[in-house]
């Protein structure tokens, strides 16, 4: 489908845009809300950040529902979007496009000013324009950068970002909570904690440990081995973001603006942490990873790589006072889900 042709839906309440749609978290939300009775308009650009295939198979296995509209576009293309999001006046925006990944913004920060800051801004332009009544946009764990005290929890202030991948879903929060003010639209941030999962991304470690521990090829880990994650099931992230959609965040008459909560607002804004609660070392995810493909790993070990944060640990606090989300999948679980998955998609 292209930007111009718009098709509506018989009820105006069951409109969505989901940004990033044939990204990995992208491709669940839409699925979920399709098997929900949305009308879903799925926008993705189908970058070569990573295998472009496997963001073709997501978004094919998408246009087979009938309730499913296509976008291959950019988000940096302003005046097309606007045109779209004025013609969908979508109920809410799911906001998941972004240029991912903590070590490439290294290797090419100019991929990150575009997508993530220019790509923000037209979407906020397009909420504002369209009447949209709520936008759920993805942040990250990664904005809590060199802090140290865990679990990490959204009242903390995050204002020590170590790449610039974590700098710019900083901006993206400062931005939504500007436009949040200044337009009176509801606007929440999620801060995602490493989802992993089946159609997952294969940049991500998770990925690349399967892919060679199956293969016989070593793999590697960072500062030692001395480092854990708070790995997080993708249908339990989906749950917390399909959950969100009807409670959009409404001005807090408790919010002190001399002692101010970072993560609430006399705005209609707030954020959230989206993840396990439960993290991981290292050596006890290999051990898992080994179980579950019945193969042992050979492992060597590197240094820290720069932008790298040695923790990460999810307060949920506030996504299940809010929505009674609480994450049900095990590790073990999840990963004899994402190795069925693997085996079978790549034929191995």
């Amino acid at each position: 489908m292209h930007w111009g042709t718009v098709f509506m839906p018989h009820n105006a309440e069951k409109r969505i845009i989901v940004t990033g749609a044939a990204g990995f978290i992208g491709y669940h939300v839409c699925t979920r809300l399709l098997a929900q009775g949305y009308t879903v308009w799925g926008l993705d650009d189908c970058n070569p950040y990573y295998a472009v295939s496997l963001k073709q198979a997501r978004f094919g296995l998408l246009e087979t529902h009938p309730a499913f509209h296509g976008c291959r576009q950019d988000i940096t293309d302003k005046p097309a979007l606007q045109r779209l999001m004025e013609s969908v006046a979508p109920e809410a925006v799911i906001h998941l496009a972004a240029q991912a990944g903590v070590r490439y913004s290294i290797e090419n920060p100019d991929a990150y000013t575009a997508s993530n800051l220019v790509g923000f801004m037209n979407i906020l332009e397009g909420v504002r324009h369209s009447g949209t009544k709520h936008l759920i946009y993805a942040s990250s764990s990664s904005v809590y950068g060199a802090n140290r005290k865990t679990p990490y929890a959204v009242h903390q202030a995050v204002d020590h970002p170590v790449s610039l991948y974590a700098a710019t879903k900083k901006s993206n929060e400062l931005l939504a909570h500007a436009y949040a003010s200044l337009y009176d639209i509801p606007m929440t941030g999620l801060r995602f904690f490493t989802v992993y999962g089946p159609w997952g991304r294969p940049d991500m470690a998770y990925y690349e440990f399967t892919r060679r521990i199956i293969a016989g090829e070593p793999i590697t880990l960072n500062n030692q081995g001395m480092m854990k994650r708070d790995f997080t099931y993708i249908d339990d992230v989906v749950e917390g973001i399909v959950r969100l959609i009807a409670h959009p965040p409404a001005h807090n008459p408790g919010w002190d603006a001399e002692e101010p909560n970072a993560a609430t607002s006399d705005a209609p804004w707030a954020i959230h942490n989206i993840g396990n609660a439960q993290p991981v070392d290292l050596f006890s995810f290999v051990s898992e990873l080994e179980r579950v493909i019945g193969q042992k790993a050979v492992v060597q070990f590197a240094d820290m790589q720069a932008g790298d944060v040695l923790e990460t640990s999810a307060d949920c606090t506030s996504l299940y006072q809010l929505t009674g989300f609480a994450p049900r999948t095990s590790l073990a679980e999840g990963l004899d889900l994402f190795v069925r998955w693997y085996r079978t998609y790549y034929g191995v």
